[in-house]
């Protein structure tokens, strides 16, 4: 599929699609480990970070990273921020790449990102259990963490978009109630071939590199009628109650039409939506290259969405 990028993040587009190596299953297993290594030494300073320690049922444990907001202006919102890296890639430290720093700089918040367990090392459901334990972590020591509002907002770039959207429907599913606003942006959500993720040739993630991840994830149940919308959300026929979402989305992205599906799904249950469309945007442009007029406009979108979704859903309940 011929994709037009636009000009002010091509370059950066053209280096990274001559050395990116996330083109097969056996790289991304092999990269799934190291990358948690590599980006799990950022530096959070910058984002007030802290971190604890969540344990599970079976005694093991994980890292979450904790980081407070610069502003003490009104009350003090949790938010839940899963990283993105295809499921089997990254590392919460992320953050300091994405649009969690600007949540940071400028709004009143908490938020708590969990280095939950990547498809490399245990496929579905994995990543979302730790998630939805993370979820009732945070309701737990909301006020522990200084966190003035019963309801959170949940988020996420890419896989960490795909979770969000999962977690949201599995916390509904499970009679939950403290999820008021989620921003999955530019999700993976789908397991099956949509027209942009057939055969999309973009720099970052493409075609290939999609079904590897995938594959990883869902394992031979991948693209098969009985994959649940926990792993899947895409596959998810109920949208009632579910919460308002914002999201940003790229054009030249594998999953652009599976990320306006979804939001056409939401606005259909009468879900709030704010969606912005990125022409020539590639997937997370945002996250590498930072200075571009684009994504300067993305975030600027972003926060005053946030703003007036929190303000609406979040603080005013």
């Amino acid at each position: 599929m011929a994709m037009i990028i636009n000009r002010q993040i091509a370059l950066e587009g053209a280096i990274l699609k001559a050395i990116s190596p996330l083109g097969s299953e056996t790289a991304q297993r092999a990269l799934g480990p190291v990358s948690k290594k590599f980006l799990g030494v950022l530096p959070l300073k910058s984002l007030n970070c802290t971190k604890e320690r969540i344990t599970r049922k079976n005694g093991s444990s994980f890292k979450v990273c904790i980081m407070k907001g610069k502003k003490a202006e009104g009350k003090t919102v949790g938010i839940l921020w899963l990283h993105g890296g295809g499921y089997v890639l990254g590392a919460p430290e992320m953050a300091i790449m994405s649009f969690p720093r600007h949540l940071i700089n400028n709004c009143n918040c908490v938020i708590v990102a969990p280095d939950y367990t990547l498809s490399c090392v245990s496929p579905y459901p994995a990543a979302l259990n730790d998630a939805y334990l993370t979820l009732k972590w945070l309701k737990k020591n909301r006020e522990r963490l200084g966190i003035d509002c019963e309801k959170f907002v949940v988020g996420g770039e890419s896989a960490g978009g795909g979770l969000t959207a999962a977690l949201c429907i599995y916390a509904r599913d499970k009679g939950e109630e403290c999820i008021g606003l989620q921003l999955p942006l530019y999700p993976m959500l789908d397991d099956r071939v949509t027209d942009t993720s057939a055969d999309n040739s973009a720099p970052v993630w493409n075609t290939k590199a999609n079904k590897a991840a995938w594959r990883i994830y869902l394992g031979d149940s991948v693209m098969n009628n009985g994959v649940p919308p926990y792993a899947a959300p895409a596959r998810e026929t109920n949208y009632k109650c579910l919460p308002p979402a914002i999201s940003i989305i790229g054009t030249a992205e594998p999953f652009y039409r599976e990320t306006l599906t979804f939001f056409d799904n939401l606005k259909k249950a009468e879900i709030d939506t704010a969606l912005k469309k990125i022409e020539g945007g590639y997937h997370a442009f945002d996250m590498l290259a930072p200075y571009a007029e684009i994504t300067k406009e993305a975030n600027a979108f972003l926060l005053e969405k946030y703003n007036e979704f929190s303000d609406k859903y979040i603080v005013g309940n």
